[in-house]
């Protein structure tokens, strides 16, 4: 620990760079051409502690999957992960610290898989000819007026105005 108390002497004109002299191969992990996978299954805290890993130059990927601590296979496939996705949905904890929370970040690939494949059922349904255009939330029935609602309507806009009047013929005494 240093004697000196107070602020530092010089404030960093630059921010430090990982790697900053190193070249770095685009094919590698964490390049350009494969960049690191989402960070899912972890607490907010966690998630920032990995976060920190990446920008740091701290960040060490899996090679080969690592064995989940609960049901002992070898399912980790995400580095400083502790559960595998399973277990860690199963418990309702993160993946990392193993505490209960109620957010977790990120979503399991299998969630990403069946929104992919609604995506595409829904993609399928909008290009058949049915009038929808595209958009399958739309039933197309926009347009369609009922005579009999519309008969009803003004019945119930005239008792409404004879009630407005009456109400506006205050009795004199």
């Amino acid at each position: 620990m240093s004697s000196r108390r107070g602020p530092p002497k010089h404030q960093n004109s630059y921010a430090w760079k990982p790697n900053a002299g190193v070249k770095i191969n685009e094919k590698e992990v964490g390049g350009k051409l494969r960049p690191y996978s989402e960070i899912t299954g972890v607490c907010p805290r966690c998630k920032e502690q990995i976060d920190w890993k990446r920008r740091y130059g701290k960040y060490k990927p899996l090679t080969e999957p690592a064995k989940c601590q609960l049901c002992s296979k070898r399912n980790v496939r995400q580095a400083y992960h502790n559960l595998c996705s399973g277990c860690a949905k199963e418990q309702k904890v993160c993946a990392k610290c193993r505490c209960r929370v109620n957010q977790i970040v990120g979503r399991d690939s299998a969630e990403v898989e069946e929104e992919q494949k609604m995506l595409e059922e829904y993609a399928k349904l909008g290009r058949k000819d049915d009038g929808n255009h595209g958009d399958p939330f739309d039933s197309g029935n926009d347009d369609i007026n009922d005579d009999s609602d519309d008969e009803n309507d003004g019945q119930e806009d005239e008792n409404e105005d004879r009630e407005d009047d009456e109400d506006d013929k205050e009795p004199s005494a």
